[in-house]
Protein backbone atom coordinates (compact mmCIF):
# COMPACT_ATOMS: atom_id res chain seq x y z
CA UNK A 1 0.00 0.00 0.00
CA UNK A 2 1.69 3.46 -1.12
CA UNK A 3 -0.01 7.18 0.61
CA UNK A 4 1.13 10.42 0.02
CA UNK A 5 -0.51 12.94 2.44
CA UNK A 6 0.50 16.52 2.99
CA UNK A 7 -0.09 17.13 6.43
CA UNK A 8 0.54 20.96 8.20
CA UNK A 9 4.48 20.95 7.12
CA UNK A 10 5.72 17.68 6.15
CA UNK A 11 5.26 15.31 3.12
CA UNK A 12 4.62 11.68 4.17
CA UNK A 13 5.03 8.58 1.72
CA UNK A 14 3.85 5.10 3.40
CA UNK A 15 5.13 2.34 1.67
CA UNK A 16 4.05 -1.59 2.64
CA UNK A 17 5.87 -4.13 1.63
CA UNK A 18 4.73 -7.47 2.99
CA UNK A 19 4.55 -7.42 6.49
CA UNK A 20 7.06 -4.25 6.97
CA UNK A 21 5.84 -0.43 6.57
CA UNK A 22 8.49 2.13 5.88
CA UNK A 23 8.06 5.79 6.15
CA UNK A 24 9.39 8.50 4.16
CA UNK A 25 9.63 11.98 5.91
CA UNK A 26 10.18 14.97 3.82
CA UNK A 27 9.63 18.91 3.94
CA UNK A 28 6.62 20.40 1.56
CA UNK A 29 7.82 20.30 -1.72
CA UNK A 30 8.77 23.78 -3.58
CA UNK A 31 6.51 22.24 -6.83
CA UNK A 32 4.32 19.20 -7.73
CA UNK A 33 3.57 18.23 -10.94
CA UNK A 34 1.25 15.48 -11.91
CA UNK A 35 0.24 13.71 -15.55
CA UNK A 36 -0.96 10.31 -16.68
CA UNK A 37 -1.51 7.85 -19.61
CA UNK A 38 -4.18 5.74 -20.50
CA UNK A 39 -4.35 3.18 -22.82
CA UNK A 40 -6.84 0.94 -23.96
CA UNK A 41 -5.63 -2.00 -26.66
CA UNK A 42 -7.49 -4.71 -28.42
CA UNK A 43 -6.28 -7.70 -30.37
CA UNK A 44 -7.51 -10.03 -32.34
CA UNK A 45 -5.82 -13.69 -33.90
CA UNK A 46 -5.70 -14.87 -37.15
CA UNK A 47 -9.82 -16.05 -36.39
CA UNK A 48 -10.88 -12.44 -35.09
CA UNK A 49 -11.20 -14.30 -31.92
CA UNK A 50 -10.49 -11.64 -29.61
CA UNK A 51 -6.88 -12.44 -27.60
CA UNK A 52 -6.16 -9.05 -25.85
CA UNK A 53 -8.58 -6.51 -24.07
CA UNK A 54 -6.48 -4.12 -21.48
CA UNK A 55 -6.40 -0.98 -20.58
CA UNK A 56 -3.75 0.59 -18.63
CA UNK A 57 -3.64 3.63 -16.28
CA UNK A 58 -0.34 5.11 -15.68
CA UNK A 59 -0.20 7.80 -13.47
CA UNK A 60 2.83 10.37 -12.38
CA UNK A 61 3.45 12.40 -9.52
CA UNK A 62 6.92 14.50 -9.56
CA UNK A 63 7.72 16.60 -6.23
CA UNK A 64 10.97 19.25 -6.50
CA UNK A 65 12.94 19.99 -3.82
CA UNK A 66 14.95 22.64 -5.44
CA UNK A 67 17.46 22.60 -7.66
CA UNK A 68 19.26 19.34 -6.10
CA UNK A 69 16.14 17.30 -5.34
CA UNK A 70 13.14 15.62 -6.72
CA UNK A 71 10.78 12.40 -5.25
CA UNK A 72 8.74 10.36 -8.40
CA UNK A 73 6.38 8.58 -7.84
CA UNK A 74 4.74 6.28 -10.47
CA UNK A 75 2.23 3.48 -10.04
CA UNK A 76 0.72 1.42 -12.68
CA UNK A 77 -2.84 -0.14 -13.16
CA UNK A 78 -3.49 -2.64 -15.32
CA UNK A 79 -6.79 -4.46 -16.39
CA UNK A 80 -6.92 -7.53 -18.22
CA UNK A 81 -10.39 -8.66 -19.61
CA UNK A 82 -9.71 -11.80 -20.99
CA UNK A 83 -7.01 -13.40 -19.33
CA UNK A 84 -5.14 -14.76 -22.30
CA UNK A 85 -2.17 -13.13 -21.56
CA UNK A 86 -1.69 -14.18 -17.84
CA UNK A 87 -3.72 -15.76 -15.57
CA UNK A 88 -2.45 -16.34 -11.94
CA UNK A 89 -3.52 -14.60 -9.57
CA UNK A 90 -0.48 -14.64 -7.10
CA UNK A 91 2.45 -13.23 -7.54
CA UNK A 92 4.59 -14.63 -9.77
CA UNK A 93 7.80 -16.58 -8.17
CA UNK A 94 10.17 -14.79 -10.67
CA UNK A 95 9.79 -11.57 -8.29
CA UNK A 96 12.09 -10.55 -4.69
CA UNK A 97 9.80 -10.11 -1.89
CA UNK A 98 10.25 -6.30 -2.09
CA UNK A 99 9.31 -6.18 -5.57
CA UNK A 100 5.83 -7.78 -7.74
CA UNK A 101 2.40 -6.88 -7.92
CA UNK A 102 0.95 -5.12 -4.97
CA UNK A 103 -2.60 -5.92 -5.41
CA UNK A 104 -3.45 -8.92 -8.22
CA UNK A 105 -6.42 -11.29 -9.23
CA UNK A 106 -7.45 -12.75 -12.32
CA UNK A 107 -7.99 -9.22 -14.25
CA UNK A 108 -6.44 -6.49 -12.13
CA UNK A 109 -2.53 -5.78 -11.77
CA UNK A 110 -1.49 -2.90 -9.35
CA UNK A 111 1.98 -3.02 -9.45
CA UNK A 112 4.57 0.44 -8.02
CA UNK A 113 5.93 0.66 -11.32
CA UNK A 114 8.41 3.53 -10.03
CA UNK A 115 9.46 4.97 -6.91
CA UNK A 116 12.77 6.76 -6.73
CA UNK A 117 14.47 10.17 -5.55
CA UNK A 118 17.15 12.18 -7.03
CA UNK A 119 19.71 14.04 -5.28
CA UNK A 120 22.93 15.79 -6.19
CA UNK A 121 25.50 15.56 -3.31
CA UNK A 122 28.90 17.02 -3.36
CA UNK A 123 28.73 17.28 -7.70
CA UNK A 124 27.07 13.69 -7.98
CA UNK A 125 24.07 12.71 -9.08
CA UNK A 126 22.44 10.34 -6.74
CA UNK A 127 18.98 8.14 -7.92
CA UNK A 128 17.36 5.60 -5.00
CA UNK A 129 14.47 3.41 -5.77
CA UNK A 130 12.71 1.47 -7.90
CA UNK A 131 13.79 2.34 -11.42
CA UNK A 132 14.92 1.48 -15.12
CA UNK A 133 18.36 2.01 -16.11
CA UNK A 134 19.10 1.41 -20.17
CA UNK A 135 22.39 0.09 -21.43
CA UNK A 136 22.52 -0.07 -25.50
CA UNK A 137 20.21 1.46 -27.87
CA UNK A 138 19.55 -1.89 -29.58
CA UNK A 139 15.90 -1.90 -31.30
CA UNK A 140 13.88 -5.47 -30.92
CA UNK A 141 16.72 -7.27 -29.02
CA UNK A 142 19.03 -6.66 -26.11
CA UNK A 143 22.71 -6.93 -26.23
CA UNK A 144 23.71 -4.50 -23.01
CA UNK A 145 20.21 -3.58 -21.95
CA UNK A 146 20.32 -6.33 -18.80
CA UNK A 147 20.24 -4.30 -16.29
CA UNK A 148 16.50 -4.57 -15.72
CA UNK A 149 14.81 -8.18 -15.98
CA UNK A 150 11.75 -8.25 -18.79
CA UNK A 151 8.04 -9.27 -18.88
CA UNK A 152 7.35 -11.64 -21.68
CA UNK A 153 3.82 -11.93 -21.24
CA UNK A 154 3.54 -10.87 -24.52
CA UNK A 155 7.20 -11.77 -25.67
CA UNK A 156 9.20 -9.01 -27.47
CA UNK A 157 6.06 -7.16 -29.35
CA UNK A 158 5.27 -4.57 -25.90
CA UNK A 159 7.34 -1.86 -25.62
CA UNK A 160 10.53 -1.78 -24.41
CA UNK A 161 9.97 0.61 -21.32
CA UNK A 162 6.33 -1.26 -20.96
CA UNK A 163 8.24 -4.58 -21.00
CA UNK A 164 11.21 -4.00 -18.30
CA UNK A 165 10.77 -4.70 -14.92
CA UNK A 166 11.95 -2.22 -12.94
CA UNK A 167 14.67 -3.17 -9.41
CA UNK A 168 15.24 -1.71 -6.43
CA UNK A 169 18.82 -0.04 -6.53
CA UNK A 170 21.25 2.43 -6.14
CA UNK A 171 22.46 4.13 -8.68
CA UNK A 172 25.15 6.78 -9.07
CA UNK A 173 26.71 9.08 -11.85
CA UNK A 174 29.86 9.99 -11.01
CA UNK A 175 31.16 13.26 -13.02
CA UNK A 176 35.35 13.04 -14.49
CA UNK A 177 35.34 16.47 -16.51
CA UNK A 178 32.95 18.09 -18.76
CA UNK A 179 32.60 15.09 -21.31
CA UNK A 180 33.12 11.75 -18.80
CA UNK A 181 31.34 10.08 -16.13
CA UNK A 182 31.53 6.97 -14.00
CA UNK A 183 28.10 5.44 -13.30
CA UNK A 184 27.86 2.55 -10.55
CA UNK A 185 24.72 0.56 -9.82
CA UNK A 186 24.20 -1.26 -6.81
CA UNK A 187 21.09 -3.46 -7.28
CA UNK A 188 19.71 -5.67 -4.39
CA UNK A 189 16.74 -6.77 -6.01
CA UNK A 190 16.46 -10.39 -6.73
CA UNK A 191 13.78 -10.39 -9.51
CA UNK A 192 14.41 -12.14 -12.95
CA UNK A 193 12.28 -12.61 -16.32
CA UNK A 194 8.88 -12.93 -15.71
CA UNK A 195 8.13 -15.48 -19.05
CA UNK A 196 4.31 -16.41 -20.46
CA UNK A 197 2.53 -18.90 -18.30
CA UNK A 198 1.79 -22.30 -19.56
CA UNK A 199 -1.48 -22.37 -21.87
CA UNK A 200 -1.39 -18.15 -22.58
CA UNK A 201 -0.43 -16.98 -26.04
CA UNK A 202 2.80 -16.23 -26.20
CA UNK A 203 3.81 -19.32 -24.29
CA UNK A 204 7.44 -20.35 -24.78
CA UNK A 205 7.34 -23.67 -26.91
CA UNK A 206 11.38 -23.52 -28.82
CA UNK A 207 13.44 -26.46 -27.42
CA UNK A 208 16.27 -23.33 -27.52
CA UNK A 209 14.75 -22.23 -24.29
CA UNK A 210 12.38 -25.15 -22.79
CA UNK A 211 13.46 -28.94 -22.57
CA UNK A 212 11.73 -31.18 -25.23
CA UNK A 213 10.97 -34.69 -23.50
CA UNK A 214 10.23 -37.72 -25.60
CA UNK A 215 7.23 -39.64 -25.65
CA UNK A 216 8.63 -42.54 -23.13
CA UNK A 217 9.38 -40.19 -19.90
CA UNK A 218 7.21 -37.88 -18.09
CA UNK A 219 8.21 -34.61 -16.57
CA UNK A 220 8.30 -35.23 -12.40
CA UNK A 221 9.51 -33.14 -9.38
CA UNK A 222 10.16 -29.22 -10.41
CA UNK A 223 11.99 -27.23 -8.08
CA UNK A 224 12.82 -23.74 -8.11
CA UNK A 225 16.26 -22.43 -6.59
CA UNK A 226 16.64 -18.57 -6.09
CA UNK A 227 19.16 -16.54 -4.40
CA UNK A 228 18.33 -14.95 -1.30
CA UNK A 229 21.01 -13.08 0.26
CA UNK A 230 20.01 -9.35 0.04
CA UNK A 231 23.89 -8.32 0.29
CA UNK A 232 25.71 -11.41 -1.22
CA UNK A 233 23.63 -11.99 -4.24
CA UNK A 234 23.03 -8.16 -5.07
CA UNK A 235 24.17 -7.52 -8.54
CA UNK A 236 26.88 -4.27 -9.07
CA UNK A 237 27.50 -2.76 -12.02
CA UNK A 238 29.71 0.09 -13.28
CA UNK A 239 29.38 2.01 -16.95
CA UNK A 240 32.25 4.93 -17.71
CA UNK A 241 30.55 7.13 -20.64
CA UNK A 242 32.59 9.50 -22.41
CA UNK A 243 32.61 11.95 -25.75
CA UNK A 244 36.07 11.93 -27.89
CA UNK A 245 36.08 13.28 -31.09
CA UNK A 246 32.55 13.01 -32.09
CA UNK A 247 32.09 9.29 -30.95
CA UNK A 248 30.21 8.59 -27.72
CA UNK A 249 31.76 6.08 -25.93
CA UNK A 250 30.82 3.24 -23.08
CA UNK A 251 33.25 0.68 -21.07
CA UNK A 252 30.70 -1.60 -19.38
CA UNK A 253 30.89 -3.95 -16.75
CA UNK A 254 27.99 -6.14 -14.84
CA UNK A 255 28.46 -8.97 -12.15
CA UNK A 256 25.41 -10.45 -11.71
CA UNK A 257 22.37 -13.53 -12.11
CA UNK A 258 21.07 -14.08 -15.72
CA UNK A 259 17.48 -13.58 -15.16
CA UNK A 260 16.85 -16.92 -17.04
CA UNK A 261 17.20 -19.81 -14.82
CA UNK A 262 19.22 -23.05 -15.86
CA UNK A 263 16.88 -25.69 -16.36
CA UNK A 264 19.11 -28.81 -15.34
CA UNK A 265 17.94 -31.99 -15.96
CA UNK A 266 18.07 -35.52 -14.03
CA UNK A 267 16.97 -38.43 -15.08
CA UNK A 268 14.32 -40.64 -11.94
CA UNK A 269 13.31 -43.93 -13.83
CA UNK A 270 10.54 -42.55 -16.54
CA UNK A 271 10.69 -39.07 -14.68
CA UNK A 272 12.60 -36.42 -16.05
CA UNK A 273 12.76 -33.96 -12.35
CA UNK A 274 13.93 -30.16 -13.40
CA UNK A 275 16.27 -28.62 -10.96
CA UNK A 276 15.69 -24.78 -11.64
CA UNK A 277 18.58 -22.42 -10.75
CA UNK A 278 20.01 -19.00 -11.60
CA UNK A 279 23.68 -18.92 -12.38
CA UNK A 280 26.06 -15.49 -11.96
CA UNK A 281 28.15 -14.16 -14.70
CA UNK A 282 30.07 -11.41 -15.67
CA UNK A 283 29.27 -8.86 -18.69
CA UNK A 284 31.93 -6.75 -20.05
CA UNK A 285 30.62 -4.61 -23.30
CA UNK A 286 31.23 -1.36 -24.93
CA UNK A 287 29.53 1.08 -27.41
CA UNK A 288 30.25 3.42 -29.78
CA UNK A 289 28.23 5.86 -31.78
CA UNK A 290 28.83 8.66 -33.91
CA UNK A 291 27.03 11.36 -36.30
CA UNK A 292 27.78 11.33 -40.21
CA UNK A 293 25.49 14.12 -41.35
CA UNK A 294 22.69 12.06 -42.56
CA UNK A 295 23.96 8.67 -40.89
CA UNK A 296 24.28 7.60 -37.97
CA UNK A 297 26.51 4.62 -36.84
CA UNK A 298 25.78 2.43 -33.98
CA UNK A 299 27.83 -0.41 -32.19
CA UNK A 300 27.65 -2.39 -29.13
CA UNK A 301 29.38 -5.22 -28.03
CA UNK A 302 29.45 -7.92 -25.00
CA UNK A 303 31.11 -10.97 -23.76
CA UNK A 304 29.33 -13.04 -20.60
CA UNK A 305 30.99 -15.70 -19.01
CA UNK A 306 29.14 -18.81 -18.03
CA UNK A 307 25.93 -19.12 -20.59
CA UNK A 308 23.94 -22.16 -20.36
CA UNK A 309 21.92 -23.79 -23.06
CA UNK A 310 19.80 -26.55 -23.59
CA UNK A 311 20.93 -29.87 -25.28
CA UNK A 312 18.23 -32.15 -27.06
CA UNK A 313 16.93 -34.33 -25.01
CA UNK A 314 18.61 -38.18 -24.70
CA UNK A 315 18.85 -40.18 -21.50
CA UNK A 316 22.74 -39.86 -22.33
CA UNK A 317 23.31 -36.22 -22.60
CA UNK A 318 20.90 -35.75 -19.68
CA UNK A 319 23.36 -38.34 -17.51
CA UNK A 320 26.22 -36.54 -19.09
CA UNK A 321 25.38 -32.62 -19.39
CA UNK A 322 22.26 -32.77 -16.98
CA UNK A 323 20.88 -31.59 -20.25
CA UNK A 324 22.79 -28.09 -19.97
CA UNK A 325 26.14 -26.77 -21.50
CA UNK A 326 28.28 -24.32 -20.51
CA UNK A 327 29.88 -22.21 -22.62
CA UNK A 328 31.39 -18.16 -23.13
CA UNK A 329 29.53 -16.03 -25.18
CA UNK A 330 29.81 -12.56 -27.03
CA UNK A 331 26.97 -10.93 -29.16
CA UNK A 332 27.07 -7.41 -30.79
CA UNK A 333 25.41 -5.28 -33.12
CA UNK A 334 25.76 -2.67 -36.06
CA UNK A 335 23.40 -0.47 -36.60
CA UNK A 336 23.30 2.36 -39.42
CA UNK A 337 20.29 5.08 -38.87
CA UNK A 338 19.90 6.99 -41.81
CA UNK A 339 17.46 10.26 -41.77
CA UNK A 340 17.97 11.99 -45.50
CA UNK A 341 14.17 13.53 -45.19
CA UNK A 342 12.74 15.08 -42.80
CA UNK A 343 10.17 12.76 -42.27
CA UNK A 344 11.57 9.40 -43.25
CA UNK A 345 13.72 7.20 -40.57
CA UNK A 346 15.33 4.51 -41.92
CA UNK A 347 16.97 1.81 -39.56
CA UNK A 348 19.41 -1.52 -40.15
CA UNK A 349 20.64 -3.58 -37.52
CA UNK A 350 23.14 -7.02 -37.86
CA UNK A 351 22.74 -8.61 -34.12
CA UNK A 352 25.87 -11.31 -34.06
CA UNK A 353 26.21 -14.41 -31.23
CA UNK A 354 28.97 -16.97 -31.21
CA UNK A 355 29.72 -19.77 -28.43
CA UNK A 356 32.95 -20.52 -27.36
CA UNK A 357 32.49 -24.09 -26.61
CA UNK A 358 29.98 -26.09 -28.37
CA UNK A 359 28.44 -29.07 -28.58
CA UNK A 360 26.53 -30.99 -31.39
CA UNK A 361 23.51 -31.50 -29.19
CA UNK A 362 23.20 -28.06 -28.10
CA UNK A 363 19.75 -27.12 -29.27
CA UNK A 364 21.17 -23.37 -30.29
CA UNK A 365 23.08 -22.30 -32.82
CA UNK A 366 27.23 -21.73 -32.60
CA UNK A 367 27.10 -18.67 -34.57
CA UNK A 368 23.31 -16.46 -34.50
CA UNK A 369 22.34 -13.86 -36.94
CA UNK A 370 19.61 -11.84 -36.51
CA UNK A 371 18.55 -8.68 -39.13
CA UNK A 372 16.33 -6.10 -38.64
CA UNK A 373 14.99 -2.93 -40.74
CA UNK A 374 13.36 -0.40 -39.22
CA UNK A 375 11.19 1.81 -41.16
CA UNK A 376 9.25 5.57 -39.65
CA UNK A 377 7.38 7.88 -41.71
CA UNK A 378 5.16 11.02 -40.86
CA UNK A 379 2.81 12.92 -42.75
CA UNK A 380 0.94 16.04 -42.29
CA UNK A 381 2.84 17.72 -39.94
CA UNK A 382 3.48 14.58 -38.04
CA UNK A 383 -0.43 13.97 -37.34
CA UNK A 384 -0.16 10.61 -38.83
CA UNK A 385 3.10 8.13 -38.05
CA UNK A 386 3.30 4.60 -39.63
CA UNK A 387 6.77 1.69 -37.86
CA UNK A 388 7.46 -1.06 -39.79
CA UNK A 389 10.26 -3.14 -37.10
CA UNK A 390 10.78 -6.24 -39.31
CA UNK A 391 13.31 -8.99 -37.36
CA UNK A 392 15.03 -11.95 -39.58
CA UNK A 393 16.55 -14.84 -38.13
CA UNK A 394 19.73 -16.14 -40.54
CA UNK A 395 20.33 -19.49 -39.07
CA UNK A 396 16.63 -20.62 -38.50
CA UNK A 397 14.67 -19.15 -41.38
CA UNK A 398 12.33 -17.53 -38.96
CA UNK A 399 10.90 -13.68 -38.74
CA UNK A 400 8.79 -11.17 -36.59
CA UNK A 401 7.31 -8.09 -38.55
CA UNK A 402 5.50 -5.14 -36.24
CA UNK A 403 3.47 -2.78 -38.30
CA UNK A 404 1.38 0.09 -36.60
CA UNK A 405 0.06 3.45 -38.22
CA UNK A 406 -1.16 6.11 -35.66
CA UNK A 407 -2.78 9.27 -35.63
CA UNK A 408 -2.94 12.35 -33.04
CA UNK A 409 -6.68 13.21 -33.16
CA UNK A 410 -5.47 16.11 -30.58
CA UNK A 411 -2.33 16.88 -28.86
CA UNK A 412 -2.67 14.96 -25.94
CA UNK A 413 -5.22 11.85 -28.00
CA UNK A 414 -3.69 9.29 -29.84
CA UNK A 415 -5.67 6.37 -31.89
CA UNK A 416 -3.41 3.59 -33.72
CA UNK A 417 -3.79 0.23 -35.60
CA UNK A 418 -1.21 -2.28 -36.34
CA UNK A 419 -0.57 -6.23 -36.72
CA UNK A 420 1.66 -8.70 -35.95
CA UNK A 421 3.46 -11.32 -37.58
CA UNK A 422 5.76 -14.19 -37.25
CA UNK A 423 6.92 -17.14 -39.98
CA UNK A 424 9.54 -19.61 -40.47
CA UNK A 425 10.82 -22.71 -38.46
CA UNK A 426 8.95 -23.52 -35.20
CA UNK A 427 11.92 -24.31 -33.38
CA UNK A 428 13.15 -20.56 -33.89
CA UNK A 429 13.32 -17.65 -31.63
CA UNK A 430 10.61 -16.10 -33.70
CA UNK A 431 9.21 -19.16 -35.65
CA UNK A 432 7.62 -20.42 -32.33
CA UNK A 433 4.53 -18.21 -32.63
CA UNK A 434 3.83 -18.84 -36.34
CA UNK A 435 0.52 -19.79 -35.58
CA UNK A 436 0.22 -16.25 -33.21
CA UNK A 437 -0.16 -13.37 -35.48
CA UNK A 438 -2.94 -10.55 -34.63
CA UNK A 439 -4.54 -7.50 -35.31
CA UNK A 440 -4.00 -4.79 -32.77
CA UNK A 441 -6.02 -1.08 -32.23
CA UNK A 442 -6.57 1.01 -29.26
CA UNK A 443 -6.10 4.76 -27.92
CA UNK A 444 -3.61 6.64 -25.28
CA UNK A 445 -4.64 9.53 -23.87
CA UNK A 446 -2.33 11.64 -21.82
CA UNK A 447 -3.89 14.08 -18.99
Amino acid sequence: MFMILIKRSIFVVTIKILAGSYFIILPPPVRAEFSAIIEQEFSFNEQLNSEKYETLIKPEWRFDYGNNAQFVFKPKLRFDGLNRLSRATDKPENYSGINGTLFKNSHLDLMLDELYFDLELENTYWRIGKQQVVWGQADGLKILDVINPQNFREFILDEFEDSRIPLWMLNIEIPINDESNLQVLWIPDLTYHEFAEPGTTFQITSPIFVPQISDNFTLGQFVQNKPNSFFFDSDLGLRYATFYRGWDLTLNYLFFYDDSPVLYQQLEDSRINIDSRYQRSHLVGATANNVFGDLTLRTEIGYRSKQYYLMHFSPQIISEYRGVFETNEISSVIGLDWQGFDDIFLSFQWFQSYLFDYHSQVAAPRNNHIVSLLYHQSFENENWQFELLHLYGLDKTDSSLQLEISYLLEDNFKIWAGADFFSGDIQGLFGQFSDKDRITMGFEWGI
